[in-house]
């Protein structure tokens, strides 16, 4: 269950930490994870603040949320992260739109279950990056749909880290 939202904005993008667990030190020593929230499928991304490399490891398809908190679970266990990033949703004028409510939510939820911090980044123009890279990549047309969310999570992460 989630208490009240402590939430501020920081240099890099809004901070969700219900519990204070954000300590500058610990988290830009260890690695992040990042999703790109969509309503058919999440694009994860995993680096360290070390390196700050971004790398797209997986995408989670449209299931019940038990089933996507589940894998994520896995992957949390798995990698350690010390902080979650999520890419935040906006029309190209900076507005939200009905889906930025609801990766907002998912947001909360990642902070209220993992009781990590997590990281809103604007990922406007993500899709665009990934696209372009998968086309580098050799990757084009439908082909880069299995592909396009793990990327766009990667572009995103990448972002971040390119701020710090």
């Amino acid at each position: 269950m989630l208490t009240a939202t402590h939430s501020k904005t920081t240099a890099h993008g809004q901070l969700i930490d219900n519990e204070n667990v954000y300590l500058a030190d610990t988290v830009l020593a260890g690695t992040a994870m990042c999703f790109d929230f969509g309503e058919q499928r999440i694009g994860v991304a995993i680096g360290e603040h070390i390196v700050a490399q971004a790398q797209a490891i997986t995408s989670i398809s449209n299931e019940s949320n038990s089933v996507r908190f589940n894998k994520i679970a896995e992957l949390v266990a798995e990698w350690q992260p010390s902080l979650l990033v999520v890419g935040l949703p906006l029309n190209l004028d900076g507005e939200e739109t009905p889906v930025t409510q609801l990766c907002k939510k998912f947001a909360r939820r990642l902070n209220g279950r993992f009781n990590l911090p997590v990281i809103l980044i604007d990922e406007r123009y993500s899709s665009v990056a990934a696209s372009e890279l998968l086309k580098q990549a050799g990757v084009k047309g439908r082909a880069q749909k299995i592909h396009l969310d793990q990327m766009a999570a990667q572009t995103i992460l990448q972002s971040y880290f390119d701020s710090i």
